[in-house]
């Protein structure tokens, strides 16, 4: 992808779905910056969901997460709001050691509309969201209809596949 495609703006105006994550210090305060700055600086917020606890996802030996979504309508290409993303993510002291380890703040990009984006650095729709209770439970509770591009599967759908395999297991 070149930079000037990296960089432009062809889409107008896009819902995208960002899940939202916090575990380390004062996580509300965290959310609460991370709502802020991207209401400033990436769109403005349509819709938030409650905020979950839930135990760390891969790297299980650590804090407890609070998790949220939003739909969040922005003019920004997915790579200028993941550009942005990062912008926040750093602000708020967010440090990458650990995969999956312990953060001030993890900001996703799930869905940008119904684009499908498959690069190194950025996959949309994200990758396993699918597997995640943390995720698909927010998401439900704000747009329980919307539809997963690759599947055409409602996110109501997948949280009742995922809450079905989980009871098998």
């Amino acid at each position: 992808m070149t930079e000037n495609t990296r960089n432009q703006n062809t889409a107008g105006r896009e819902t995208a779905v960002i899940a939202i994550g916090s575990n380390m210090g004062d996580r509300m305060t965290y959310i609460q910056s991370a709502l802020d700055q991207m209401e400033e600086k990436a769109g403005h917020i349509l819709a938030v969901s409650d905020i979950i606890e839930t135990k760390a996802y891969g790297y299980t030996d650590q804090a407890d997460f609070l998790n949220l979504a939003i739909l969040l309508e922005t003019e920004l290409e997915p790579y200028p709001l993941l550009d942005v993303l990062h912008e926040i993510e750093a602000d708020l002291d967010r440090v990458r050691i650990i995969r999956w380890g312990p953060r001030t703040i993890d900001l996703d990009i799930i869905f940008y509309g119904s684009r499908i984006l498959d690069e190194e650095d950025l996959h949309i729709p994200h990758i396993d969201f699918m597997r995640r209770d943390f995720v698909l439970r927010p998401i439900c509770q704000i747009a329980p209809d919307l539809k997963d591009p690759r599947t055409g599967k409602t996110i109501r759908t997948l949280l009742k596949e995922l809450e079905d395999r989980e009871e098998d297991q």
